[in-house]
């Protein structure tokens, strides 16, 4: 598991202060991007292979607002490895408490035909042992 901290900026905010519901879904983004670095994910190098990363399904839960200069705590794992596709659960948290919960799907496409194609070998192998 991964232990990503954010601070909530004025940006993240709706008019009352509190974080606007589609702003989770990029803090959740930037901490599985750190997560996957930790696996030997390079963005810049995955293009190169002509391969990209895609969300294909979230289920997500908010149980509790987050407001503006919060300091958050995401926690991210993987839940299932494919070749193809992984699966990840995370979590915000606030003052020890779960604010904000998501199951989030991914997978691997071929970027010039944007069909399912399996993870390389080395990201597959690194991904392995943080599951």
């Amino acid at each position: 598991m991964l232990n990503y901290k954010i601070r909530v900026y004025y940006e993240d905010t709706d008019a009352q202060g509190v974080v606007y519901y589609a702003n989770y879904l990029r803090f959740f983004e930037r901490a599985r991007t750190e997560f996957l670095r930790n696996a030997g994910y390079e963005q810049k190098k995955l293009m190169k292979e002509g391969l990209i990363f895609v969300v294909r399904n979230v289920e997500m839960s908010l149980l509790k607002p987050a407001h503006l200069d919060d300091e958050l705590s995401v926690n991210t794992e993987l839940l299932k490895l494919g070749r193809v596709s992984f699966d990840f659960k995370q979590e915000i948290i606030f003052a020890s408490n779960i604010i904000t919960t998501a199951i989030i799907q991914c997978g691997c496409l071929d970027s010039n035909k944007f069909t399912p194609s399996p993870l390389p070998e080395y990201l597959h192998n690194g991904m392995k042992k943080l599951i």
